[in-house]
């Protein structure tokens, strides 16, 4: 659970943009947008299949700098 104290003198705008980051950092926007639809156990696997593909593509790209 994401809580964000309000400071003395704060205005609301500020304290929300605070909220909003720490809901970002802590992925819970990406998790409720993969929430809103369901995504088949096949769909699941090519995500995450080409989420590893870019993820050792950079660090490839990273080790011959």
């Amino acid at each position: 659970m994401i809580t964000v104290k309000v400071r003395d003198g704060e205005p609301f705008e500020k304290a929300f943009k605070r909220f909003t980051k720490a809901c970002e950092k802590s992925g819970l926007m990406a998790d409720i947008k993969r929430h809103q639809h369901y995504e088949k156990p096949s769909e699941q696997r090519k995500r995450k299949l080409s989420q590893a593909r870019r993820k050792m593509r950079k660090l490839m790209a990273e080790m011959n700098r």
